[in-house]
């Protein structure tokens, strides 16, 4: 009996840049991942904060040295469109769920929804919602509510920046909310049906932006999947990681002030009024990673990035 021989694997190869996935409804974040970390062949990646299957819209993915400013576009304000289904309250708060209640009053006045609008703007205070990635006793949130527990969960802290209608329709409007960094929007459309003595849930979620990527083009995943193969092409949809950092102001160094703080010294001096963390760059403009000005002006590392040819991960 002979043998059979797969195919080899493709080769992993390293990948550094930022890309901006418009992902489709029906899948997870984790799934999208995937599925561009194949395409992309990359040795490392990494979302920034997930979407729910119900969600589409803009999943910054992370590869490479842009791993490391991950975590900081978790703590990005964020930007959606929600439609409301006004009537019914859901298991999971939006249109993947169960019903588990129903109200008499399946429609609001325009003025209705401005004036709970009005009651959202500015800093609330937020439950979070069963089905969440929360932890409590080292389980997730969602994990309990599948098996039909809930528990107890505090109030946390939100900043709703904007929130208008787009769309008005008694039984259905869409809305578009900016928010800080740990707000729902979920529990945001149910808190709000509640403010019009009614119920909620979401029929449709789209994440738009997320800080600092105002305006700049999303990648459908079809799109994606139609470039496999063309490295050349799927490197140009990426972004340099330091895009994700521009809030930070700029320092330059020389070719030596570059080479000591890479070797963990504080360096240089940093221009007059300069303070907290900074971006750094060599005398060539090549992005180096994050400093902190010190308080005699030198700068300290404090998260480097290496180019592709020292990174050996």
């Amino acid at each position: 009996m002979s043998a059979v021989h797969s195919e080899p694997r493709p080769s992993k190869r390293i990948v550094d840049g930022i890309l901006l996935l418009d992902k489709p409804t029906g899948i997870t974040s984790n799934r999208a991942l995937q599925i561009a970390k194949r395409i992309y062949r990359a040795k490392k990646a990494g979302h920034t904060g997930s979407l729910d299957p119900l969600a589409s819209g803009m999943l910054p993915l992370c590869f490479g040295q842009a791993t490391k400013v991950s975590g900081r576009l978790l703590d990005a304000d964020k930007e959606y469109q929600l439609e409301m289904f006004i009537g019914q309250r859901t298991d999971t708060a939006d249109a993947d769920g169960k019903v588990i209640e129903q109200s008499d009053k399946t429609s609001i006045t325009q003025a209705e929804l401005l004036q709970a609008i009005e009651q959202h703007l500015g800093e609330i205070q937020q439950v979070p919602p069963m089905y969440s990635a929360l932890k409590k006793d080292g389980r997730r949130l969602y994990e309990l509510a599948r098996e039909g527990i809930e528990v107890e969960r505090k109030p946390r802290p939100i900043h709703i920046y904007q929130l208008e209608i787009i769309r008005f329709d008694s039984a259905r409007p869409l809305l578009r909310v900016l928010c800080s960094k740990g707000t729902y929007v979920r529990s945001l459309a149910e808190t709000l049906a509640e403010a019009m003595g009614t119920l909620a849930h979401l029929t449709m979620l789209r994440r738009i932006m997320v800080r600092p990527f105002d305006g700049h083009a999303l990648v459908p995943l079809d799109e994606l999947e139609r470039l496999e193969g063309n490295s050349e092409a799927l490197e140009a949809l990426l972004l340099a990681p330091d895009v994700a950092l521009g809030a930070y102001p700029a320092v330059r160094l020389t070719a030596n002030e570059a080479f000591y703080l890479r070797n963990g010294h504080a360096v240089g001096h940093a221009p007059a009024g300069l303070a907290g963390e900074v971006r750094i760059y060599d005398d060539n403009d090549v992005f180096l990673g994050l400093g902190e000005v010190q308080s005699d002006g030198q700068v300290a590392p404090r998260r480097l990035f290496v180019t592709s040819a020292d990174d050996s991960k």
